[in-house]
């Protein structure tokens, strides 16, 4: 592409986001096209005044089922850059309205001068290049191409080198009657145009992603030369730093898991961080079969197995800063290749004091009262999968770690080695299983028992047998919420007695993404929200709701670390009975509020939101409703957070 032509990205001018301007626009462009009718956009324009701030009225079209994409796509089409691409893109659900606000306030920074929306909102990757294309294809009116180098005719693509391929960026896919169909990065650069037209006569121009283009002119590059081709061979040393690169990076902004994913034209590389995947980077395919051939050695998995899933783990050093982590590893075949996902269990991540992990006041003594003080028990821990549960154990088995404790544990794998416990690491490989690890443990006259997980009818009835013999068990579990946890030993066929007379208590639990604290300002939930949560504006009274509006600091998104939302239901009298009789969960859980003072999930996530740790759409998007809430005031009282608990 010349230097001098603006990147197609950046082509559509960047304008301040109106309201609701954007969306009444396009309701009258599809107006006149007949496309929706009057009474159509009366309806839709009604249903988007109850619902959220960022619900856009084309959604609403689309939803109540007046307009489909392809109508949309040639509406837009006919009127030509007439919406400016930012409002577009936030219109269309591409985009939030405080990421194109940030977007917009990023083009100020002398970082990116000169450079126009679409490439800043590129390079802060909020947005796939592909949704940008798309859109641009319709706003510009070009045709869009992902130009395939099997698919392209190579008759045509003989008339240029891969070095005119490259200046010009632009690969010619097939005739098209009279004409050359040319995918262009930019179809508005003239002088790739004009070239074009020089090596192929009559040209129509489409645009195509940067990642395509290059994949196909790599591909038509090494066609070339195919008398001498042979496998790419990938210095290891380069291949090493990669890989630490990667880890580094991610350690660095704190992620909790690493994808590494092999697509058809490239190999992608995703963070998890605060619970949410985002891009981190995208290499050449070809370094694929090393990466992945590093990673297994690293983990001592088999290197020649491509098609059987495996998995593994290590410890990874950075020489430079000290900085420790353990790295567990699982290798998913796919059909383009093995998916690799690395989960990092840092030191720093991990080993947290109980007291710290978020629970409020009054919840956090009951927990260390009435369940990790009692000398024997079943202690449940439970949550979906990425919910902290392994940190909460860890905390509660840190908290247990004195002189006076023997405590081992049965764990697959270990994820923290503890200093002053006794860690089993399961291996079936050498027979060392759970039920093998579990007889010889009795043995070792231990206070506490930790139970990596319960996974089965056995685990559970090993946890309940163990607690009857005067152990304290420690134990995570994969359910909804704390009554589920009960319900689901019952399912698995252990007796009632047993479950009231040795589990002591169940702490359900998730973790939400915490507020910027950077830039944080005041919210207040609109009438969508109240109605989801099934409260009226007196029951918040007090509430500081706030949400964050995206900086730099928060990579645009509103939200920096997590806080935890917690269930704690301790059984007393009357919650055993409850199970004796095997009543049903909305009968167990409705006697543990009424009795034991239960604070639910969605309760204890509204009183985060209400101290503007977290946000109002966090708790809908991720806690179950499984009751009436109560008013704000109750449920901080019964948490120790105000006076007169």
């Amino acid at each position: 592409m010349n230097d001098q032509t603006p990147d197609p990205s950046a082509s559509a001018p960047a304008a301040p986001v109106p309201p609701q301007g954007t969306g009444n626009q396009i309701a009258s462009i599809l107006l006149e096209h007949g496309v929706i009718s009057g009474e159509q956009l009366t309806h839709a324009r009604r249903v988007r005044d109850k619902l959220r701030d960022d619900y856009s009225l084309v959604k609403v079209l689309q939803e109540l089922g007046y307009l489909d994409p392809r109508q949309l796509r040639e509406a837009l089409r006919t009127h030509r850059q007439t919406v400016p691409l930012g409002n577009l893109l936030v219109e269309l659900g591409y985009l939030k309205p405080q990421e194109l606000r940030a977007a917009l306030e990023a083009q100020q920074d002398p970082e990116f001068k000169g450079k126009r929306l679409g490439e800043i909102l590129l390079d802060k990757r909020l947005i796939q290049e592909y949704q940008l294309i798309e859109v641009l294809a319709d706003q510009l009116g070009f045709p869009h191409e992902e130009p395939s180098f099997t698919a392209i005719d190579r008759e045509l693509i003989g008339q240029v080198t891969p070095d005119w391929c490259r200046r010009f960026q632009a690969v010619p896919l097939r005739r098209d009657g009279q004409d050359v169909l040319v995918v262009f990065r930019n179809p508005l650069d003239t002088f790739a145009r004009q070239a074009a037209e020089g090596a192929f006569g009559s040209v129509v121009a489409a645009i195509g992603t940067r990642r395509a283009l290059e994949e196909a002119i790599k591909s038509y590059d090494s066609s070339r030369q195919y008398a001498r081709q042979r496998p790419v061979e990938v210095d290891e040393a380069d291949v090493t730093r990669v890989v630490d690169e990667i880890i580094l990076a991610a350690l660095e902004v704190g992620a909790s898991d690493i994808h590494i994913e092999p697509m058809r034209q490239q190999l992608r590389v995703r963070l998890r961080r605060d619970g949410i995947l985002m891009l981190h980077k995208e290499l050449g395919l070809d370094l694929a079969p090393a990466i992945t051939s590093r990673l297994k050695v690293l983990c001592k998995a088999d290197i020649a197995e491509k098609r059987r899933h495996q998995g593994g783990g290590f410890r990874f050093d950075d020489p430079q800063s000290g900085r420790r982590s353990d790295v567990r590893a699982s290798f998913y075949v796919t059909i383009f290749g093995e998916k690799i996902v690395l989960r990092l269990l840092s030191r720093k991540a991990e080993l947290l004091d109980i007291k710290e992990v978020g629970m409020a006041p009054r919840m956090l003594e009951r927990f260390l009262e009435d369940a990790l003080d009692l000398p024997s028990g079943v202690i449940l821990i439970t949550g979906p999968t990425g919910s902290g549960k392994t940190t909460t154990l860890y905390g509660a088995v840190n908290y247990l770690n004195d002189m006076e404790h023997s405590i081992a544990t049965a764990e697959d794998p270990v994820e923290y080695v503890i200093e002053g416990i006794a860690q089993c690491n399961l291996n079936p490989k050498i027979n060392l299983t759970f039920e093998e690890t579990l007889r010889h443990m009795v043995r070792q006259d231990p206070d506490v028992i930790v139970l990596g997980e319960i996974r089965d009818q056995f685990s559970a009835e090993s946890a309940i047998q163990a607690a009857l013999t005067g152990h304290k068990v420690l134990t995570t579990f994969h359910t909804e919420d704390s009554i589920g946890g009960l319900l689901r030993l019952m399912n698995m066929q252990i007796e009632t007695f047993l479950i009231s007379s040795t589990v002591v208590s169940v702490l359900a639990q998730r973790l939400m993404r915490h507020v910027c604290e950077a830039c944080a300002e005041p919210y207040r939930p609109n009438a969508h929200e109240l109605h989801r949560l099934g409260c009226a504006q007196a029951d918040l009274a007090g509430a500081r709701f706030r949400h964050g509006r995206g900086c730099s600091a928060c990579h645009y998104t509103g939200y920096a670390g997590r806080v935890g939302v917690f269930e704690l239901l301790v059984l007393n009298e009357a919650v055993k009975d409850a199970i004796l009789n095997k009543r049903t969960s909305s009968e167990i859980r409705r006697i543990s509020v009424e009795t034991s003072g239960l604070i639910t999930l969605m309760e204890d996530g509204l009183a985060k939101a209400a101290q503007g740790m977290t946000t109002v759409q966090e708790v809908l998007r991720h806690l179950p409703r499984l009751g009436k809430l109560r008013p704000l005031h109750e449920i901080l009282r019964l948490a120790g957070e105000l006076p007169g608990r």
